[in-house]
């Protein structure tokens, strides 16, 4: 496995194997990796011929208040999992040159990205738009690989492709779960072990939302209630959202009567220090 500096060094790389016709899968990550970004990885080392694991702590999505400066930077264990993985390439730029002096340009998905997660981060996906296009003008890959527990982020992402007409597939890989449900994340890291117990029960909450919303009457108050009661016997738990939206423009829908097809039931909270998310599909009209 190659590891790749700068973004003349990736774009380099990347055209010699263009050249010969081989295709490219980019995995972008923020490194701490975990199962979730090794199965993105993996996937892509099957339906392409090369594949570009992407590592940098990209400080654009990261609020004032938030924890850019304690993410976590394992980066000699990290780059081990990415070779084992399949990765041909790890792209560590710095950020001087992923952001020079004089650096004024973003990417920003309007509609999209003041919602959910947009309110209570205020310009956190104008960040990941930013560095995705640079990594996916840098790369120019076929496939684009993410992790449906990002879901905005993934909704995000895929309309700023489509509007851009960037032509790369984005590939959407299923949340890898713990064993009691808990969504793997760096971020589960910082919890302690009492909040840790407590963590599953966002996902039970999901689940709990989406039997409520497969019941005859079912409406998205109900919906919401229905997750609430799981979630409120946490601890100091804090609440930022937690709806049934359409996974298309992530709004809640004003009533679910006769409603057909896929919803989308989406959770944000607050144990300590720690900011979870999840999500899951429902099934509706059956």
């Amino acid at each position: 496995m190659r590891l790749v500096r700068t973004p003349r060094e990736m774009s380099r790389l990347a055209q010699s194997w263009r050249r010969k016709g081989l295709s490219i899968g980019l995995v972008p990550t923020m490194g701490a990796l975990h199962q979730g970004h090794l199965s993105l990885m993996r996937r892509a080392r099957r339906e392409n011929r090369r594949v570009v694991a992407s590592v940098f702590v990209n400080k654009l999505q990261f609020g004032p208040n938030e924890d850019f400066a304690r993410y976590p930077r394992p980066f000699a264990r990290d780059r081990g999992l990415c070779a084992s993985a399949g990765a041909d390439a790890l792209y560590r730029p710095g950020a001087a040159s992923m952001y020079p002096r004089g650096f004024r340009t973003h990417a920003e998905v309007e509609g999209l990205s003041e919602l959910l997660c947009g309110r209570f981060r205020p310009g956190h996906f104008r960040g990941v738009a930013t560095i995705v296009l640079k990594l996916l003008l840098q790369v120019r890959p076929d496939r684009l690989y993410l992790g449906e527990k990002d879901f905005q982020q993934l909704m995000v992402l895929r309309r700023m492709i489509q509007d851009m007409d960037l032509g790369v597939r984005v590939v959407a890989c299923r949340t890898i779960r713990e064993p009691d449900g808990l969504a793997l994340s760096s971020r589960n890291a910082y919890l302690s072990p009492e909040e840790r117990a407590h963590a599953p029960r966002l996902f039970r909450a999901l689940l709990a939302g989406a039997a409520a919303a497969r019941r005859r009457g079912a409406t998205p108050a109900l919906v919401r209630r229905a997750m609430l009661r799981e979630i409120r016997g946490i601890p100091g738990v804090r609440i930022d959202y937690l709806l049934a939206v359409d996974p298309g423009t992530l709004l809640e829908p004003a009533a679910m009567g006769g409603l057909r097809g896929v919803l989308r039931l989406v959770g944000a909270i607050r144990i300590g220090r720690t900011r979870l998310i999840d999500n899951i599909p429902v099934y509706c009209g059956e």
